[in-house]
């Protein structure tokens, strides 16, 4: 009787955002061709229809945000084609939308604004340099491994400045709205300004009524998700300006003919006076840039079971802002508007993103007169909706009701970035993330400990007043590192327990657990207390130190001077050859 032929186990379609072996060599770098060495042909009408969607979103949102950056409308179009292909060979994500984004515009405005001298062409130059500097510093903070760095400005900090900056961009293009032109001159007189010019009668009605009108639009169709509440409101107002032509008519500003063809190359060569400015600016666009993106793409990974090295989206963000930059493009960060709709729309793979590249390279090779009545008051409109969802309200309720010094920390950022400008603020907010830092670690809690009847191990004798303390011992925690800005503090603290002993002190026992790390100064500072303890009959010992802060005080020299006989595995254990080592007889 003949066998049935044996059938191969048919190999099961790995889901979308699976994980894939690990590349090696330069192949980790570009993390799409792995994608595309997995693609499954399934995947690409879905790809195609999300990108033909957030092509009808990229192409308004594009033009708004250069407006309002302050560089003509067709470079924000050039912004989007070109990271969203960059995007696709080197960033991580599968769903990330990059282009130009309403976060960074008051950065953008603040530096070219002053610099360009209402020069176009000298705008799009410094925003340009500005995307090159942004670049360089992601990749290189990408290969060096610091995709941490944004970790270390706080919640109440990050949303002090986003809400800094989205006051600022809803003051700067609220005079659009209203089709009103003032000389900006800060956001105080800013707003001051165009309620002079309101109350004089200065405002386009018509222009208004646009912007206004789209306003509302975008508004009430956010809360649905697959309604394209943007386009819906830029093809309404630009389908109700070329019927009534109200730009010949009623002097409605319009966006007119955008320039056919696609971005050429061009360096970003700037003067040596604004090198400063610029250097600056780039800088916090990287910080800004990356801020948000990480957050997003790790939403977005948590979402789909997926993991995403921040490393990597470093990198990927650093190439998509320097490639921009060679061709005429404005800074550019991920988009919290745009990368939802092309996740809704069914995207699978980084694809959509270069579908939605190539159909705004279209629209501009095919159709670039198609939006040459889009009113400028829709566009503030855009930008203004954007700006609404920057601000962060919730969280800082829930501060200012559970740490209250933190609230107030936001609003101080939040104030920096409205008064100051956006560089200067954003500046303030990283300067005082570094003081809250060197804060924490420069006061830190510490405590002397003692045995509690009924309770296990050693606790604070400020929280337990009834705890019994060992005749003549000392045990003493340190809760942080040990680094110069404490060192002082450490030995200052030290001291005043032994002065506040009940008993005359044999041994002082530093519960070092929480000792995570020691520098030069902490260290000359351990010799120099061990010395003075020695002079005063006093024996220095440690217990729970970690093995890498042993290696780094025999590094230092700290053993050499103090002995390396002085750790004990536990406290109880230093308890108990204190108590042997003095023949004293205590009931732990």
């Amino acid at each position: 009787m003949d066998q049935a032929p044996s059938r191969e186990p048919t190999k099961p379609e790995r889901p979308p955002g699976a994980p894939v072996p690990a590349p090696s060599g330069w192949r980790r770098w570009v993390p799409g061709l792995q994608v595309l060495r997995g693609y499954q042909p399934g995947w690409l009408p879905r790809d195609l229809l999300a990108g033909l969607v957030l092509t009808a979103m990229l192409v308004p949102v594009g033009i708004a945000y250069a407006e309002a950056s302050g560089v003509p409308g067709i470079y924000g179009l050039y912004a989007t084609i070109v990271p969203l292909l960059a995007y696709a060979l080197f960033g991580p994500s599968r769903f990330m939308v990059l282009g130009p984004d309403s976060a960074l515009v008051a950065i953008i405005l603040s530096v070219v604004l002053p610099l360009s001298a209402g020069d176009p062409q000298r705008a799009i130059v410094l925003a340009s340099a500005m995307a090159l500097v942004s670049g360089l510093i992601c990749i290189a903070a990408g290969l060096l491994r610091l995709g941490f760095v944004t970790e270390l400005l706080s919640k109440p900090i990050r949303y002090g400045y986003m809400n800094g900056i989205a006051l600022t961009v809803l003051i700067s293009q609220t005079p659009k709205l209203f089709g009103v032109s003032i000389e900006s001159a800060g956001p105080l007189r800013d707003t001051l300004g165009l309620f002079e010019a309101v109350f004089d009668g200065e405002a386009n009605g018509y222009a208004t009524a646009m912007g206004l009108g789209s306003l509302a639009i975008i508004l009430l169709l956010k809360r649905f998700e697959r309604v394209p509440g943007i386009l819906i409101a830029v093809v309404a107002a630009t389908l109700v300006v070329g019927a009534l032509g109200l730009e010949a008519n009623h002097a409605v500003k319009v966006v007119g003919e955008l320039p056919q063809g696609l971005p050429s190359f061009a360096l970003p060569l700037i003067d040596m006076e604004d090198l400063t400015a610029v250097l600056i600016g780039g800088f916090t666009v990287a910080l800004v840039a990356f801020a948000d993106t990480s957050v997003l793409s790790r939403t977005y990974a948590a979402k789909t079971n997926t993991r995403v090295n921040p490393n990597q989206e470093m990198i990927g963000l650093g190439v998509a802002n320097f490639a921009t930059s060679l061709f005429q493009g404005i800074p550019i960060s991920s988009s919290s508007s745009r990368t939802p709709v092309a996740e809704a729309a069914g995207a699978k793979t980084q694809l959509t993103g270069v579908f939605g590249a190539l159909g705004v390279a279209l629209l501009l090779l095919l159709g670039p007169n198609l939006l040459r009545h889009l009113p400028e008051s829709a566009l503030a409109a855009v930008v203004i909706a954007s700006a609404i969802g920057l601000f962060e309200f919730r969280d800082l309720r829930r501060l200012y009701c559970i740490q209250r010094w933190e609230f107030w920390l936001s609003i101080v950022c939040l104030i920096g970035v409205v008064v100051l400008g956006a560089v200067p603020g954003i500046g303030l907010a990283v300067v005082i993330a570094v003081i809250e830092f060197l804060w924490d670690g420069w006061r830190p809690h510490h405590a002397v400990l003692g045995r509690v009847d009924g309770l296990r191990g050693y606790h604070d004798i400020s929280r337990y007043p009834q705890a019994r303390r060992p005749p003549g011992l000392v045990l003493f925690r340190w809760d942080a590192p040990l680094f110069f800005a404490n060192a002082e503090q450490f030995q200052n603290c030290i001291q005043e327990a032994i002065a506040q002993s009940p008993t005359p002190v044999r041994r002082v026992v530093v519960a070092a657990e929480p000792v995570t790390s020691v520098d030069v100064t902490s260290a000359d500072m351990l010799v120099e207390l061990e010395r003075w303890l020695r002079k005063e009959g006093i024996e220095l010992r440690f217990a729970e130190m970690k093995d890498p802060v042993k290696d780094k005080m025999l590094r230092l020299g700290v053993l050499e001077q103090i002995g390396s006989d002085v750790f004990h595995p536990t406290v109880g254990s230093a308890v108990d050859a204190y108590l042997e080592g003095h023949n004293i007889d205590w009931t732990a």
